[in-house]
């Protein structure tokens, strides 16, 4: 019996084999560099966050920029010359419109929009009142 191409056959199954090894363990040590970048990112991040969190009650408050509507900063000088809450009719009032009702509902609308913005509070419906 001839066994050289059984040994041929065996020859050529060790050498796929081998490059299929090579090529794994070059993904292999790609993806151990790509894992140690991610790490080191993840690692990165976590100082940036402590670094933030603890800067965090050192930065001054931003107030949120109020709409750009010419009631805005009147509405909030008539909450600053008061010590109470106020309501939609005592805000028209102190902007000077008359008290009618589409000036009263629109005034609503305004203070209820300073609320979303966390400027004012309303602690009972329709009073309101400057954020401590």
């Amino acid at each position: 019996m001839n066994i050289r191409p059984l040994l041929d056959a065996l020859e050529l199954q060790e050498d796929a084999a081998r490059a299929l090894a090579d090529d794994l363990r070059a993904q292999i040590d790609d993806l151990q560099t790509r894992l140690r970048e991610a790490e080191t990112h993840l690692e990165h991040l976590a100082i940036t966050r402590t670094t933030v969190t603890g800067l965090a009650d050192r930065l001054p408050n931003m107030a949120p920029e109020l709409p750009e509507h010419p009631d805005y900063p009147r509405i909030l000088d008539a909450f600053n010359q008061t010590t109470g809450p106020l309501r939609a009719k005592d805000v028209c009032e102190a902007l000077g419109h008359e008290l009618l009702p589409k000036n009263v509902e629109g005034t609503r609308a305004k203070l209820k929009r300073l609320v979303r913005l966390g400027i004012l509070t309303e602690a009972e419906t329709g009073n309101f009142a400057r954020k401590q």
